[in-house]
């Protein structure tokens, strides 16, 4: 067998651990909550300590400032012509100050196309939508936000801010004059943007992505004019001709809410990548191809909803919940950094919008909470619920001789590959190493560990187990290093019939700092891709020159987590309470 090239993985490993020592190398991904409990800043103020214990890294919210009249005066009302004062806001702004954030780290203030009864041709109109966002972007940061976020979706007449058809003087200018005056409006605000937030995050539902069935075409303003956000894409390359290098834009691509393989993700964010840069002019695609990030959205109720439902994900006898697991993880895997979770029905903290039901998200889809969080950070919930499982006496290691207690075990009729060795190696593991390689594979007695010595290239002690697609598994071990070895755990996968598979979902791990003995963990969480019959674990070793080089392995654990009882309650249904 020939399970890897270890060396050049190992050295990967070493350059990563060198690199992270001053800064962490990981990409962020981070999901941001939203919906109808969307709290404003003072529901944020009061309740952010519950808000704080879901499974996410910010929230969207509305803030709303109080007009010289005492009326309110909503951001999500920023396409309209009215003058507005940022007297108004002050008050909203110590609000978001005095909020002492301990897990929300990327938070965005909402503005919205509202009314949207502004013609593209309207200075005067547009002058003021213009500072409404210069506001937008002031508040979000005077309240250190990480920027602020855009619904071009107008919920009021005339409901259609980017269509053509809908614009107040579409009789007296032919489409090709609104898109060049709606590029003009977008540089036009995100000037003003650039001057109070110039490394803003500008986080839209969507952006590009509406309109990517006009990209393919020699002039995709054929069929811009008859969409009913055929101006969007002009309007966002005027932001990027005015916005700076440090600012960010991300296009939430709400079309993924019925996205139910890892797939459709992976495509959408190509074609956003690619296709959807066919939008914009040619001169600023390379600022679009460096400055627009890809999101998802991801919609609860379609978790929750029933067959009556046209907004339902199929799930084609898969627990709800279980799927959202499997897409949250898939978006995750496929976004450059944020993905988005909308629900309506229900509510994840206190919210006065009486629309929603008073039920909780995590009562409404059982362990929904849960399956962000695996989807989120795989070895930080594989390991709180680990310890979970530990208290309650249901962990169970599958780990053959894990410990390295044993001298011998039952056989279990596993046959190892041609070029996997068992002479040496600790009872229920066996062993491989390169063709130049001569290291020793031992059973350390008195320590009760598994011990390598002499690998210098690559190799590994391994064990194979049976497992079902869909699982997911908890593999860790606790290792200790003298000299110059490199030790790493990699899980591999292998069809029913024993031939390797899947190498691109190979799920590798490198050891953490080690304790004041000496000894260091390794966590990998790995979850079975389809059409796959066995795991294997790799305990891998290299680099070791020297005479005093050496890894001991111990404590293995090899757990089951996600089986049929993890995400496997169904949908839970309320009476709906009587209105009032």
């Amino acid at each position: 067998m020939r399970p890897w090239r270890w060396e050049a993985l190992l050295l990967g490993v070493v350059l990563a651990a060198t690199a992270a020592a001053a800064q962490d190398m990981r990409r962020p991904r981070k999901l941001i909550a939203t919906g109808w409990d969307k709290p404003d800043q003072v529901a944020l103020k009061e309740h952010i300590r519950v808000m704080e214990t879901q499974p996410f890294d910010g929230v969207m919210i509305t803030v709303t400032g109080k007009r010289d009249d005492g009326r309110p005066c909503a951001l999500r009302s920023a396409h309209s012509s009215e003058p507005w004062s940022r007297s108004w806001f002050t008050a909203a702004i110590e609000d978001l100050r005095s909020i002492r954030f301990e897990r929300f780290t990327d938070n965005f203030i909402t503005i919205g196309a509202n009314p949207g009864n502004v013609d593209w041709f309207d200075d005067e109109g547009w002058a003021a939508i213009t500072e409404h966002w210069a506001i937008a972007a002031w508040v979000a940061r005077e309240a250190g936000f990480r920027g602020f976020h855009v619904d071009p979706e107008a919920y009021t007449k005339p409901f259609l801010q980017f269509s053509y058809a809908a614009q107040a003087q579409a009789g007296q200018h032919r489409f090709d004059e609104y898109v060049e005056k709606a590029r003009e409006r977008g540089r036009q605000v995100m000037a003003a943007v650039a001057r109070e937030y110039p490394d803003a995050v500008v986080f839209s539902y969507f952006l590009n992505s509406i309109c990517r069935g006009a990209t393919g075409h020699e002039d995709p303003r054929r069929l811009l004019e008859g969409m009913g956000y055929g101006l969007l894409p002009a309007f966002v390359d005027g932001w990027l001709e005015a916005a700076p290098p440090t600012m960010t834009f991300v296009d939430g691509c709400e079309s993924a809410y019925l996205y139910n393989r890892e797939m459709q993700f992976l495509e959408s964010a190509v074609d956003i990548k690619g296709a959807c840069q066919e939008l914009v002019s040619p001169a600023n695609r390379a600022r679009y191809r460096s400055q627009v990030q890809v999101s998802f959205g991801i919609y609860l109720d379609a978790y929750w909803n029933d067959e009556t439902s046209r907004w339902r994900v199929q799930t084609d006898g898969t627990p709800p919940v279980r799927k959202l697991y499997e897409n949250v993880r898939g978006a995750l895997r496929a976004c450059d950094e944020y993905v988005w979770v909308y629900g309506e029905k229900f509510r994840w903290w206190p919210t006065g919008n009486r629309g929603v039901r008073p039920q909780s998200w995590p009562e409404a889809l059982p362990e929904c909470d849960d399956a962000l969080r695996l989807a989120r950070d795989p070895a930080a919930f594989a390991t709180a619920l680990r310890e979970r499982l530990v208290a309650s006496g249901e962990l169970v290691n599958l780990a053959r001789n894990g410990d390295f207690a044993s001298e011998s075990i039952p056989a279990t009729g596993d046959i190892p590959a041609a070029d996997w060795k068992s002479g040496g190696a600790p009872a229920g593991w066996t062993t491989w190493q390169t063709e130049q390689d001569k290291g020793v594979f031992s059973w350390d007695r008195e320590a009760g560990a598994a011990k390598v010595v002499g690998v210098v290239h690559s190799g590994c002690l391994i064990q194979r187990h049976r497992v079902t697609p869909g699982d997911t598994y908890l593999v860790q071990t606790r290792v200790r290093r003298t000299g110059g070895s490199t030790a790493s755990i990699r899980v591999r996968w292998q069809t029913p019939a024993g031939a390797w598979t899947r190498e691109t979902e190979d799920v590798l791990a490198p050891a953490g700092t080690p304790d004041a003995e000496g000894w260091s963990r390794i966590t990998a969480v790995a979850t079975v891709p389809p059409e796959v019959g066995s795991l294997v674990v790799l305990l891998g070793a290299a680099s070791q020159r020297q005479a005093e080089d050496a890894i001991w392995y111990d404590d293995v654990e090899i757990c089951r987590l996600h089986g049929e009882g993890l995400f496997a309650q169904p949908p839970q249904r309320f009476a709906e309470a009587p209105k009032e």
